[in-house]
């Protein structure tokens, strides 16, 4: 028998939004087993995601909760439907880390994407040349193998950017981000460059905190807002020292909506971010 591939971030918060829903209602395992007519195993199992569910299951489901938000039933019955599809990711199951593989999947199912980078530049608008030089700060180093994988990793998450109908994208970006140098200065410049040609995109808006500004709400860490089709699926993606960390709680998804409204009232308007990059770019 196939050693069952574990589920991902996705299938676990799909899991996770039916055992909201059923203890929403005050519902229990074993009533909700009952109404449902299955063992309450099989509860148990799609809520941890160990069993996948049929988008039809879903909206029995949904309906024997007396769930009423119909436009949130159809996300989750969407995401169901989502697991036998392949992706692009799946290419690098064994070989990258699976909390990347939940960012890439996180990052082709928004609605909305909204990024702050306090250090580096976001890895959505990294040229090759300054991922290779970011990923050649990672302690310990990297074989060369692997820092092939994860450069090759990295571009194939930016056609995020490239597809017909792209996610709105906003980047807020910290002024040490555009000053501090990974690569040379010609690397650099090629990567600032590469930033001002997507700020002109139309899906795309980038807009600069200075230093100027002076303090700000999560100063300390990079952050992605991911806004999903209904505003109980957003997810909020937080860099940790041993990795990445995916919340979805009602209370960080309030907190962190106020926390980048906070920022945007700091950053300056796009022109005059772009403005300030090409101002960095001719100091360099």
């Amino acid at each position: 028998m196939p050693v069952r591939k574990p589920p991902t971030a996705r299938q676990r918060r799909l899991g996770a939004e039916l055992r909201r829903m059923r203890e929403q209602v005050g519902m229990s395992a074993t009533e909700a087993a009952a109404l449902h007519r299955v063992d309450k195993t099989a509860i148990s199992n799609t809520e941890s995601a160990r069993f996948g569910v049929s988008a039809d299951r879903v909206r029995v489901w949904a309906a024997n909760y007396a769930c009423p938000d119909q436009a949130y039933v159809d996300a989750l019955a969407a995401m169901a439907r989502e697991r036998a599809v392949p992706n692009w990711w799946d290419e690098f199951r064994d070989s990258i880390a699976t909390s990347m593989l939940d960012l890439a999947e996180l990052e082709h199912h928004a609605a909305a994407l909204r990024h702050v980078q306090i250090t580096h530049l976001p890895g959505l608008l990294q040229q090759a040349d300054y991922a290779r030089a970011v990923f050649g700060e990672a302690m310990p180093p990297l074989t060369p193998e692997a820092m092939a994988l994860q450069v090759e990793f990295r571009m194939r998450r930016r056609t995020v950017l490239d597809r017909p109908n792209p996610p709105p994208c906003t980047f807020l970006l910290h002024e040490a981000a555009l000053r501090m140098l990974f690569g040379d200065r010609a690397v650099m410049r090629r990567q600032l460059e590469h930033v001002l040609v997507h700020a002109e995109r139309e899906s795309v808006t980038l807009r600069v905190i200075p230093f100027s500004a002076g303090g700000f709400p999560s100063a300390a860490s990079a952050t992605l807002y991911a806004s999903g089709p209904v505003r109980q699926l957003d997810t909020v993606q937080i860099d940790v020292p041993n990795g990445l960390a995916f919340l979805d709680s009602s209370t960080h998804l309030t907190n962190y909506q106020a926390v980048f409204g906070r920022m945007e009232t700091r950053a300056l308007d796009p022109r005059s971010s772009r403005d300030f990059i090409r101002t960095v770019l001719h100091e360099l």
